[in-house]
Formats: C-alpha cells, sequence, structure tokens
C-alpha cells in the first residue's frame, strides 16, 4: 500500500525511546559536547560585551553586555539546535543508517522524525541553560523573570531543529548545508537584534526582520532578562510556535518521499 505523503501526522508515544537512544548515546560523550556549544556564544558574549561595549553608551536603558547576553541566548539555542538536526540527524539517517534499523521495530517515521526534533531541541535547552548560568555568575541580571527563559530556549530549539531537519531532508551530502548556515542562519543573526537593536536597519531590512523567527525569540528574552514582561508575547510565541509546526510538516513529508525512494 503506497503511503500519503502529504498525511497529517501520525503522533504517539513512541517517539520517547528514539529520543532515549539518543540520549544514551550522547551521554558518554556530554562534556565536550557542552563545552563545544557553549565556547562560542560565550567568546562573543565576553569579547563583544566588555571589548566593543566600552567604547558604546548604553542601549535602551542597559549596558551592551547586558543587551548582548539576551541575544546570545537565542544565538547559541538556534546554532544548537541547527547542528544537531543538520549534522548529526543526517549522520543517523544516512550514515549510520540508524533509522533504517528504528524503521524494522513498530516505530514509524513519523516517530523518529519527532523525535529528532525534541532531541535537538533538548540539546538547544542545555545550551541555552549554559549561557544562562554564564549571565547569572556575571551578574548581569538576577530578576526571577530570568527563568522564562529556560521554557522559551525549548521553543527556540523545536522552532529551528524543524527548520533544521527541512535542509536535512533535502542534503544530498554534509556539503549542502553550508548554504543553510550562509544564506538563512548568519543573515538571521545580524538581522534579528543579537548585536544592535534591529531599529537601526533601513525600512526594508526591519520589514524582513519581522518576519524572521530569531527576532521573535529576541523579542522575548530581552525584555526577561530585564526583568520586564515582553511587549507581545503572545505574538512573539505564536510566531515561533507556528514556525515549529508548519516546518514540522514539511519536514516530515520531504523525509517520506525520501524514504520512499
Amino acid at each position: 500500500m503506497k503511503t500519503n505523503i502529504f498525511a497529517l501526522p501520525q503522533l504517539s508515544l513512541r517517539f520517547i525511546p528514539v529520543w532515549r537512544r539518543n540520549y544514551m548515546v550522547w551521554k558518554k560523550m556530554a562534556i565536550p559536547s557542552v563545552l563545544g556549544h557553549l565556547a562560542d556564544p560565550v567568546i562573543y558574549m565576553l569579547g563583544l560585551g566588555y571589548g566593543l561595549g566600552g567604547m558604546l553608551p548604553q542601549i535602551g536603558g542597559m549596558s551592551y553586555i547586558t543587551f548582548l547576553s539576551a541575544g546570545t541566548v537565542c544565538y547559541s539555542t538556534m546554532n544548537s539546535a541547527s547542528f544537531e538536526a543538520l549534522y548529526s540527524a543526517f549522520a543517523r539517517m544516512q550514515e549510520q543508517r540508524t533509522w533504517d534499523a528504528i524503521l524494522n521495530t513498530p516505530t514509524t517515521l513519523d516517530d523518529i522524525v519527532l523525535s529528532e526534533i525534541f532531541w535537538a531541541a533538548s540539546k538547544s535547552l542545555l545550551s541555552g541553560v549554559a549561557v544562562l548560568m554564564v549571565i547569572w555568575l556575571l551578574g548581569l541580571s538576577h530578576s526571577p523573570l530570568l527563568l522564562w527563559i529556560i521554557p522559551l530556549s525549548l521553543l527556540v530549539g523545536l522552532c529551528f531543529s524543524a527548520m533544521g531537519l527541512i535542509v536535512t531532508a533535502l542534503a544530498p551530502g554534509y556539503e549542502f548545508f553550508m548554504y543553510y548556515f550562509t544564506l538563512v542562519i548568519t543573515p538571521m543573526t545580524l538581522l534579528c537584534g543579537v548585536f544592535f537593536p534591529v531599529d537601526q536597519l533601513p525600512a526594508s531590512l526591519r520589514l524582513v526582520s519581522a518576519i524572521l523567527p530569531l527576532t521573535h525569540a529576541v523579542s522575548l528574552a530581552r525584555p526577561l532578562l530585564n526583568g520586564l514582561i515582553p511587549a507581545a508575547i503572545l505574538t512573539d510565541i505564536a510566531v515561533l510556535a507556528v514556525y515549529a509546526l508548519i516546518c514540522y510538516y514539511i519536514c516530515l513529508v520531504l523525509f517520506r518521499k525520501r524514504m520512499a525512494q
């Protein structure tokens, strides 16, 4: 019987053992993995925050390093989810043939794709929490609202892991991922308020920035870091959730097509 690749996802709890399998493999190299994901954003935050920040006035009533730290949490979460959804998921699907082995059990492709999204989001959550700990240790924020960045990191991770899996479903090899980082991830990092306020951009680029998910993640994280409720909290959450759901469906359709070939 031919599978309808456009059918709605068939959700079940069978994705949890697949998630647990990925966790058990990762647990063997957890420390270097965490340090690897933590080093890059912290270097950016400290180098630019203290170096460049020393030459800048306050931005929006906060020091530049405090301004940058909110963007760094989202940047770190985005990068962690993207790397896992691209390189690691591709290795399990294409090189190690782990997906083929799992599909010989009652687990379906829908379960595997959902587990990959949640696993990448789980790793991004860990990266976000690690950066939050650095922010707390540096005394940049002690607001109780800072804790809401933890579930925000998970939501951002779900969004970008689903986006990354679309690229994985289309990729013929690892080299293909450089197009995604060059044409999608890097522009978002520069346009979405990580390093400077979005309102400094020309009007045309502000329109582009407004539809990008990282902008809405930063718009939520920055007020929370400063002990404030985000002005458009429901809209920002909705945009991230819609990105995650739509991209999940798209990547699932693409994986169904790829695995059927």
